[in-house]
């Protein structure tokens, strides 16, 4: 059964040879006598030719259907000229079959395996996984990963990393993502928590002596899952000890290339821009901005501060905001459009969509009358207001005036493609760094302060001194890389003192010295044995090969995804547990 070639691997140097293909049955076709068959395997196709006269292939043709397994022995010829096909790497030859293997007579198909399929229902396409998985674009889906993931090791290897496994099975943590629990049956009562990530387990690598420790490590969070979430994903996990925030960017930008240029043949420019958190949240709205088009807010808080528009005006001298931004060319929005765009801003916290339109000459807006010629004037200069605009407003607390902009800005780029206005070429990748993140930011729910990012990331030495008498202002050693809209990965220098975590911990997140103890109790401990500098990143490898495969889900880049419902439909998980199964857990289940 050893083949001789892949089917996407003969070309006309072959010709006269004689081989030996294995593979699937993709199309059977009868040409009055002759038959053919395109024959595919994972690397690509290659016809086969089947002459009825011959006896040993009597009958074949019309007892083969569509991705069956068949094995074929034949010499390699040359298709007529009007015959080749240009389309493949193979339409060039023909295999002429002297002889024929059915391993596998397939049933019929819940669905066609070609383009048709994007159209049948994900449901139906997960329960046959093993099928969906035999089309062309989920093969290459998956081989692009496989190319980003052997880069990304390779790399890693030859800048002198450690791949280090470390434990799916942890300890609960409930503050942050909910988590999955598993109970301990040898421990009656207790309970592991699945890992979210292997955030303390890579500081103890560094405080064991690793110095620099990568893995490509599977994580999980029990989250509602949508297009680029699911409950269990791989992150590119990686910590160095005796660095600063630079190395972290410069190893990173230098990983990105590798990867890229080996999925893509792309040479990625380096170095990356960096933006502080504060520039993206004014100029985009987001901390994760896409910036590949160039629709940017503008502050006009100053401006309407005494505006005898007081929906503005009275924001303003509240400590809000006023923000804006021109939606060129797309005055002809529709009513169903706008109310689409009301919905999603009053969704964020808005009361509505302040909206001015330039059509034929004249401005539009129920809020115009409010408005001074100056202030008029005003609009028209810094916002570059030309016939055929729209222009959108937020007047909202700061943060809730940029997220409510920076969706909208999302939505109307999204209104400008499909009018043809707006073009982002899809092999354009916009990599950025997000810095500069304030450390902790107070949650109206709690009533407390909570980290930004973990408890764990080290604030910037000059900022320490404020951690007692004003935090808001102190900022994190944090960052995020950002991928055309899509945060594809965050970390930070972490806190190596014992002393300082302790504090933050206690004085700064104000949590119970008990819990203190129960869930850092170790790592305080560790800290105090000569814990090293250490800083690190997680890149989730889902999302950024979901870029690179150019799809807006990361369920076409992982295997066996689960559904919107976090069901795996083709394995039917999850399942019931017998009660011999509970009994052992020491579990009831409540009806």
């Amino acid at each position: 059964m050893k083949r001789t070639h892949h089917c996407n691997q003969l070309n006309r140097s072959n010709i006269g040879e004689t081989v030996r293909l294995i593979g699937w049955v993709q199309s059977v076709r009868d040409h009055g006598g002759l038959g053919f068959v395109d024959l595919r395997d994972r690397e690509g196709i290659t016809q086969i030719m089947i002459d009825p006269q011959n006896n040993n292939l009597e009958g074949l043709l019309h007892s083969l259907k569509d991705e069956s397994v068949i094995e074929v022995i034949g010499k390699i010829s040359a298709r007529p000229g009007e015959t080749i096909n240009d389309e493949i790497q193979t339409g060039e030859i023909e295999v002429i079959a002297s002889e024929v293997v059915v391993h596998n007579i397939s049933d019929t198909l819940p669905f066609p395996l070609d383009d048709r399929a994007d159209r049948v229902s994900e449901d139906i396409r997960f329960a046959y996984r093993y099928l969906d998985l035999r089309r062309r674009k989920n093969i290459n889906n998956l081989k692009t990963r496989h190319r980003i993931s052997k880069a990304i090791r390779n790399y890693l290897d030859a800048n002198e990393f450690v791949e280090v496994e470390t434990p799916c099975l942890f300890k609960t943590t409930p503050e942050g993502a909910r988590e999955f629990l598993v109970p301990s049956r040898v421990n009656p009562g207790m309970f592991y928590a699945l890992s979210q990530s292997p955030q303390q387990y890579k500081q103890m690598l560094m405080v064991a002596g690793v110095e620099r420790y990568y893995s490509l490590a599977r994580c999980f969070r029990d989250e509602d899952l949508r297009a680029d979430r699911q409950q269990e994903f791989t992150q590119v996990d990686l910590e160095m000890s005796f660095i600063e925030c630079e190395d972290i960017y410069n190893l990173i930008e230098g990983m990105m290339r590798a990867a890229f240029s080996e999925a893509l043949g792309l040479n990625i420019d380096i170095p990356f821009r960096r933006m502080p958190f504060v520039d993206a949240m004014n100029d985009y709205g987001c901390d994760k901005p896409d910036t590949r088009f160039d629709i940017r807010l503008t502050d006009l808080s100053k401006l309407f501060e005494v505006s005898e528009f007081k929906v503005f005006s009275s924001c303003v001298q509240s400590g809000g905001s006023v923000k804006a931004i021109n939606a060129k060319g797309l005055a002809d929005i529709s009513q169903g459009e706008m109310k689409a765009l009301e919905d999603v801003a009053r969704a964020l916290g808005a009361k509505g969509l302040a909206f001015i339109k330039s059509e034929n000459g004249e401005w539009k807006s129920p809020i115009l009358k409010f408005l001074s010629k100056n202030e008029i004037d005003e609009l028209a200069s810094r916002l570059n207001i030309e016939d055929g605009d729209i222009i959108f407003f937020a007047a909202n607390e700061w943060m809730k005036c940029c997220n409510i902009l920076g969706r909208i800005r999302l939505e109307v780029a999204k209104l400008l493609i499909s009018r043809g206005k707006l073009d982002i070429p899809k092999n354009r990748f916009d990599f950025l760094w997000i810095v500069d993140f304030p450390l902790i930011s107070y949650d109206q729910d709690s009533g407390r302060y909570i980290a930004t990012h973990h408890p764990f990331t080290s604030p910037v030495i000059d900022d320490i001194d404020l951690l007692k008498t004003d935090p808001r202002k102190v900022r994190g050693q944090h960052y995020d890389i950002v991928l055309n809209g899509f945060e594809i990965g965050g970390g930070s220098i972490r806190i190596h003192d014992a002393n300082l975590q302790e504090m933050i911990m206690k004085d700064v997140l104000a949590l119970p010295e008990d819990v203190i103890n129960e869930r850092f109790g170790y790592m305080l401990r560790a800290f105090r044995f000569g814990a090293p500098p250490h800083g690190g990143i997680a890149v989730g490898l889902d999302r950024l090969s979901a870029i690179v495969c150019g799809t807006d889900s990361i369920r076409d880049v992982i295997a066996f995804p689960k559904t919107q419902k976090g069901q795996d439909l083709m394995a039917q998980s999850p399942s019931t547990a017998s009660d011999k199964q509970l009994r052992e857990l020491h579990i009831s289940l409540i009806e």
